[in-house]
């Protein structure tokens, strides 16, 4: 389990406790964060978007080639930001223990 920091779409903040092992989008999704995960986490749909606080952003590592071409095509609809990531491309660990993110806007 790993406590991750949210700032929801409408500014409040909470946290959530989640499972080792899963997706990050999962977590999310099934706390009512917003986070719809439509295509179940195969990077091709760009509705688990999350801008991840900076001070985290270089620990996640690089995006890949999808995760990136996905980005780009969500940048036509809202804000893509250095730190912004897919959480489908990111599996929950003890490394991410107090993990701070953002919700993006919806596309």
């Amino acid at each position: 389990m790993a406590k991750i920091h949210i700032v929801e779409r409408d500014g409040s903040e909470r946290e959530i406790d989640a499972p080792s092992g899963e997706q990050l989008m999962e977590a999310l999704r099934d706390e009512s964060t917003g986070v719809e995960g439509t295509c179940g986490g195969s990077c091709s749909c760009g509705t688990c978007h999350v801008y991840i606080d900076p001070a985290w952003a270089a620990k996640l590592g690089p995006r890949d080639e999808d995760e990136q071409m996905m980005l780009d095509a969500l940048g036509e609809f809202v804000e893509i930001r250095e730190s912004s990531r897919l959480s489908c491309q990111i599996c929950v660990s003890d490394e991410i223990e107090g993990l701070k993110l953002e919700i993006a806007p919806e596309a």
